[in-house]
């Protein structure tokens, strides 16, 4: 009688997460942004989250928890609870670059969050003032080597600065490095010539590189973009350079992988709709909706490329 008790019991348990999952979602989802209202994480989250709310009735809240770059929001999620109704918006600096320039930010990347979907990338565009004497990525090499020191770029951190670490560490060139408190002060002095180039994300500088005020060498994904299709990658002049921003969703870890897999199904058929398409691609955003695995294994990858170029460029952890 014991044993067949025994054996009740762990049938019943095995058949809970089954159960639930069934079930998901059966209250509102919070969603975490861990960046402020009106960019583009939270249009992404907040397409994600009609959709989702839309396919199953249940509201997904989006919650804006800022600060410390992201770090803030992305921890908050890897303590909630593992059941499905606690995701977050990651992205590549929080995620993949934050956790090796600050030396606590509360959370390990890979082991605390269940990764959902890759949900979207973005490549950067590496711009100059017209007043540099060069017109591709070889040129530009060419010059820095020349003149070592001499030219500027601004940063504010993140990609736009590794990603310039990267280029010199690839070509060996020497360049100065400007700090800035964010990426519109460094755009607007390069704007005005007081730097010689940046690496941005496109909306930014891409009015001015229509109006001629600056000038656009390349972009830094794999393959040409189609809203600038005669600019060459950098990847043409320097074999294996790539520099991509992305944004994914995780849920935290021990979340049922049926739970998972039934929030990813869902996203994923939000990414492919034409509606955010067509207006993710306005600004260079390229939707993606990968599985859970292959989200894994991205991430895992990019946390060892960008510690990698941070040890090598020798910053050093606050």
């Amino acid at each position: 009688m014991l044993r067949i008790l025994v054996l009740v019991i762990s049938a019943f348990a095995i058949a809970l997460p089954s159960a639930s999952a069934q079930q998901f979602p059966g209250k509102p989802i919070r969603f975490i942004v861990p960046y402020p209202p009106g960019g583009g994480t939270d249009l992404v989250a907040r397409f994600l989250g009609q959709k989702m709310t839309e396919a199953w009735g249940q509201q997904v809240i989006i919650e804006n928890r800022t600060g410390a770059d992201g770090t803030i929001g992305v921890a908050l999620a890897g303590r909630a609870r593992p059941d499905g109704y606690t995701i977050v918006l990651g992205v590549t600096a929080a995620l993949c670059i934050n956790p090796f320039l600050y030396s606590n930010v509360g959370f390990d990347a890979v082991k605390d969050f269940a990764p959902v979907t890759l949900a979207t990338q973005q490549p950067y565009f590496i711009v100059v003032h017209p007043s540099v004497p060069a017109r591709s990525i070889k040129e530009l090499i060419a010059l820095a080597k020349a003149s070592p020191d001499k030219l500027t770029y601004g940063t504010s951190g993140g990609l736009n600065q590794l990603g310039l670490e990267l280029f010199k560490a690839m070509t060996g060139i020497i360049m100065t490095n400007v700090p800035y408190a964010g990426a519109a002060p460094a755009l607007f002095n390069l704007i005005g010539g007081q730097l010689d180039l940046v690496i941005s994300t496109p909306p930014g500088p891409l009015p001015y590189i229509r109006s001629g005020r600056l000038r656009l060498l390349a972009v830094t994904s794999s393959e040409r973009l189609n809203i600038v299709p005669n600019i060459p990658t950098v990847a043409e002049a320097i074999p294996g350079y790539e520099v991509t921003g992305w944004y994914g969703v995780l849920a935290p870890a021990g979340t049922p992988k049926e739970i998972v897999a039934k929030l990813n199904a869902e996203m994923v058929r939000a990414l492919r709709s034409p509606e955010i398409m067509e207006r993710l691609s306005r600004d260079a955003v390229k939707p993606v909706g990968s599985t859970p695995e292959e989200f894994a294994v991205y991430l895992g990858k990019e946390i060892a490329k960008w510690s990698k170029v941070i040890k090598d460029s020798g910053i050093k952890p606050l």
